[in-house]
């Protein structure tokens, strides 16, 4: 079993990277070098002609990045690197719980000295070179820091917690270790917006004028309330452009960039947020929670199956067995089961994304202003309009640009037509 076990995991990594290959390969493949007529008066053909640069080289760039990691981590297992790690960890004497912290603070150094170079590459290379990135080296090194904090806090919580459980109450861990993460997961959907969105961003409240009384017009017309409505500096890192809800009950937000007030009329910004807006009319929010929990019950069960297995630690060239490092090895051949489940989560949203167009075309008084809006970021942000797909199946949330215009339009004309008739 200790050979099946290296050579399943060594396997899937390669499959992965395998599959990563040939769906990056057919997405390059499908562009079209003729502009969509959709979008004619948006794209000009030199700027459509960029974005198709600008996705080969993000391609090239996210291949070359993911044969470096699966070349060290098909390393990292076959070489018994995690055993020196875990070594390293044990070497201080502590307990279970310190010990298991240690090591996998020690993976979180290994893994953000491994990613820096491609992400300082990402930022002030490609993202320079297409005019998006306005990050300054010390904004980049406060969020590199910032994001190492968080997750050294927030992570450090829960993998303590759930560490406690399979330590103490091995028979029921993966029940409490659900209901904690779970309701964990809540609070922190609550807290965030308030407490650790602001410590990468400024928000303010929108200024008085027209957008603001537009935005509050609308809102009152479908019974929606806010607890604010907020402009984010996202000009501090990237010209690109963004809207979106924040947080729960009371605490629900609009959060507007910069860039996105900058470029939109007001009735394409209300068309985007009426968008929004149907995402919690139709409830897509809590069944994207409910799906999340689901998930996350479907994997403390089967870790509960794996934990201290003997012949999976040998597997990765370890000394000792231990609950902390079962952990770790789980991961790895559970990456099937997560690719399935976020095939299913992107299928849901997709269609999600579709009836919320669906309700801002319905609901808004000037239906075609979300799709006015939708082509200027496309064009804004240099977005694909002919993905493969296989990467549509696979990676996307949103339905592709042009599919979604369509249905944007057939929508509209039947809430045209609907009108009419009750007229």
């Amino acid at each position: 079993m200790i050979e099946f076990y290296r050579a399943l995991v060594v396997g899937l990594l390669l499959f992965d990277y395998a599959l990563s290959v040939v769906v990056e390969y057919l997405n390059i493949r499908h562009i079209t070098e003729t502009l969509p007529a959709e979008f004619n008066g948006f794209y000009d053909e030199e700027k459509y002609r960029t974005s198709q640069r600008y996705l080969r080289e993000n391609t090239v760039f996210g291949l070359v990045s993911g044969a470096v990691t699966t070349g060290i981590m098909i390393a990292a297992v076959v070489s018994g690197a995690f055993n020196v790690i875990d070594g390293f960890a044990r070497s201080f004497g502590a307990g279970n719980l310190v010990t298991g912290l240690i090591f996998f603070g020690v993976l979180l150094i290994a893994y953000q000295i491994i990613h820096l170079p491609f992400s300082l590459y990402h930022t002030f290379v490609i993202e320079e070179k297409y005019g998006f990135n306005k990050t300054n080296i010390a904004t980049f090194i406060l969020d590199f820091f910032k994001g190492i904090a968080l997750t050294v806090v927030i992570g450090g919580l829960i993998l303590a917690c759930v560490l406690w459980f399979f330590e103490r109450v091995p028979v029921y861990a993966w029940l409490y270790s659900w209901g904690a993460s779970t309701v964990f997961s809540l609070v922190l959907a609550f807290i965030a917006p308030v407490v650790i969105m602001p410590l990468f961003n400024t928000f303010i409240p929108l200024a008085e004028g027209e957008l603001k009384e537009a935005i509050e017009r609308y809102a009152r017309e479908q019974n929606f309330k806010l607890a604010g409505i907020f402009t984010m500096d996202g000009s501090r890192r990237s010209s690109k452009a963004n809207a979106f809800f924040t947080g729960f009950g009371s605490s629900k937000r609009i959060v507007l960039f910069d860039t996105l007030i900058a470029r939109q009329t007001v009735k394409e910004l209300v068309g985007v947020l009426a968008h929004e807006m149907g995402h919690f009319k139709k409830g897509h929010i809590r069944k994207m929670i409910a799906l999340s929990t689901v998930s996350s019950g479907i994997m403390f069960f089967l870790l509960s199956l794996f934990l201290n297995n003997r012949d999976l630690s040998l597997a990765f060239g370890m000394n000792a067995v231990s609950v902390y490092a079962s952990f770790l090895f789980f991961g790895f051949i559970y990456s099937p089961v997560s690719t399935f489940i976020s095939i299913i989560a992107n299928a849901l949203s997709r269609s999600y994304e579709r009836e919320a167009d669906d309700y801002a075309m319905c609901t808004y008084a000037d239906p075609g202003a979300l799709i006015t809006a939708l082509k200027k970021l496309t064009v804004d942000n240099l977005g694909n309009l002919t993905p493969h797909p296989l990467k549509v199946f696979l990676e996307y949330s949103h339905p592709p640009m042009l599919e979604r215009i369509e249905s944007l339009k057939r929508s509209g004309v039947f809430t045209n037509l609907s009108k009419e008739y009750r007229m």
